[in-house]
């Protein structure tokens, strides 16, 4: 159950070094009474606690060294050593590397994650994993090496914030992660200059004014899962202590677009989920823009019967159109903070009935006709089937605009500003990655890699 060989430390040393950097790597050198005692092990992954117990307190008990090495293969977790390539993968199942003069040793002290963690409250989905992150920096680096057992898997620490002194940790795949990124991120952290720092929202947040964009070009997820599933494509995580939810940067438009669901279903079914979110979207910023140009512009557009339909439920509504949208959508940016702000016990039922009592009492006065409920309804529901919540902020700002270009311009206006969109959102990027690249350079590698 022992591994004895002149090479012993040598082969010690050189797991050590293919392990390192990384902040949760330790490597412990113990003497006592002529022995000397070498361990090596992930604290993310073992529990110290038992390390202290069965390994380092009779290490400095016993004093034969003989009765010390029986100690530990009496151990029935001891494992035999078979070779390099063995211990590194049992290392990443919560073992520890032992050794002992020439003997190499494998003990099992992998940790049990708390089963309390909760469930994922943002990101839901039907099929998957529900867990969700944890606000406990150790916890979460635990959650993540489980999942990603790769010795390329490394994670260093900084430190943000002149008074709060904040932890941050930094994952990422060295095969696979791009290096100029990696240096983006490393100086970006360096050089921000605030007092406090409490969350990733507030990196989100600096980085938008610093730019001074209009979308989101980083990331903010609580899942573990995709967590693990970028930087499997070689994307860099940053995990704030104290926060539930990690920063993946780089981040493009597609990422935004796509749901942790989508893995877990079959393909032609993920395709026709994400072909929905985009039309969802583009309900979202021109329906309302396009009713305005409609009604007032270019009521020809429309089938007479139709036209007339809409004309005769606008008929005693006292102003013009664009006033009734905004009347409305107004309404509905209020339902939406409200469901946000009250009690999840009546949140739901308080805004539903809200919503209805208000449609309906809004049309019987003549503040609104029957089409603009079912629009203002159609653009609320589309805009909640964009699966992260930062890029839905940014489309339900950019409806607005598209909305005040359709009052003096028409249909002409709608197509000019959706051009100008698609050139803006050309022209962003995030870190250096193009943030219009609709799809993934290795969509099946990595998908491949999640699935095994």
């Amino acid at each position: 159950m022992f591994f004895k060989n002149d090479n012993s430390e040598k082969v010690f040393n050189q797991i050590n070094e293919k392990l390192s950097p990384s902040i949760d790597i330790v490597k412990k050198d113990v003497e006592s009474k002529g022995k000397k005692l070498s361990i090596l092990y992930y604290k993310s992954l073992v529990d110290e606690m038992n390390i202290q117990t069965i390994v380092i307190k009779p290490f400095f008990e016993i004093e034969q060294l003989s009765e010390f090495s029986n100690h530990l293969q009496s151990n029935p977790k001891t494992k035999n050593f078979q070779d390099e390539a063995d211990a590194l993968q049992e290392l990443l199942s919560g073992r520890i590397l032992l050794l002992l003069e020439h003997f190499l040793f494998l003990i099992d002290f992998k940790k049990d994650v708390d089963d309390t963690l909760s469930e994922s409250s943002v990101e839901t989905t039907i099929q998957g994993p529900h867990l969700a992150l944890s606000s406990n920096l150790a916890i979460n680096i635990t959650l993540i090496r489980e999942r990603y057992p790769q010795t390329s898997l490394k994670v260093k620490n900084t430190v943000v914030g002149s008074v709060s002194r904040t932890k941050v940790a930094i994952l990422y795949d060295e095969q696979t992660v791009n290096k100029d990124v990696l240096i983006k991120a490393q100086k970006m952290l360096n050089e921000l200059n605030v007092d406090l720092f409490q969350s990733g929202e507030q990196l989100n947040d600096l980085i938008t004014r610093r730019n001074r964009s209009l979308f989101p070009t980083i990331m903010m997820t609580e899942r573990p899962d995709r967590v693990v599933y970028n930087i499997a494509q070689g994307k860099i995580v940053l995990i704030v202590s104290g926060s539930p939810f990690a920063i993946i940067i780089p981040t493009v438009f597609y990422d935004f677009m796509t749901s942790m669901a989508e893995v877990y279903q079959p393909f032609w079914t993920s395709r026709f989920l994400l072909s929905l979110r985009y039309i969802g979207l583009l309900f979202t910023i021109t329906l309302p823009a396009f009713y305005v140009a409609v009604t007032s512009y270019s009521p020809e557009l429309f089938r007479v019967q139709l036209a007339l339909s809409i004309a005769g439920s606008r008929a005693n509504v006292p102003y013009p159109s664009y006033l009734e949208v905004l009347f409305m959508l107004l309404m509905m940016e209020l339902l939406t903070e409200a469901s946000i702000r009250l009690p999840k016990t009546i949140g739901q039922t308080a805004t539903t009935v809200g919503g209805l009592i208000l449609g309906q009492a809004a049309t019987d006065a003549s503040l609104v006709s029957n089409i603009m409920i079912i629009i203002v309804s159609a653009v609320a529901i589309s805009n909640f089937v964009i699966p992260i919540s930062t890029l839905s902020f940014s489309f339900r700002l950019t409806k607005y605009i598209l909305l005040f270009i359709a009052i003096f311009f028409g249909l002409v206006g709608i197509v000019i500003g959706i051009f100008v969109l698609i050139a803006y959102l050309v022209n962003l990027d995030s870190f250096g990655q193009p943030y219009l690249k609709l799809f993934l350079a290795k969509p099946s590698e990595s998908k491949k890699m999640f699935k095994t």
